[in-house]
């Protein structure tokens, strides 16, 4: 279970974990061609490799659970969004 709180956050930090490593991805661009748009996609990677790192060494967490929550976490701020206009919609309709 902690691991699968590890990777939400996680997912949800990506976009800081993005602007953290965008640095180093300067240095990899000449060997490894790397366009804008996959930026997110890596420091995703690089959050989701950390995560599986702590719930392994926490020995807490499966695999399924640490995706499940890292996708979760990615896309929080789009399913509060999504949540908070169903509940206003039906507040409005009553």
């Amino acid at each position: 279970m902690f691991g699968f709180l590890i990777a939400a956050g996680l997912g949800f930090a990506t976009p800081q974990i993005e602007n953290l490593i965008a640095p180093l991805l300067k240095g990899i661009t000449s060997y490894i061609p790397i366009a804008d748009t996959e930026k997110r996609l890596v420091a995703f990677m690089a959050a989701m490799l950390a995560a599986g790192i702590a719930a392994a060494i926490l020995y807490s967490g499966t695999v399924f659970w640490v995706i499940a929550g890292g996708t979760l976490g990615y896309f929080a701020t789009r399913i509060i969004a999504a949540v908070k206009k169903m509940i206003a919609e039906r507040n409005a309709g009553e």
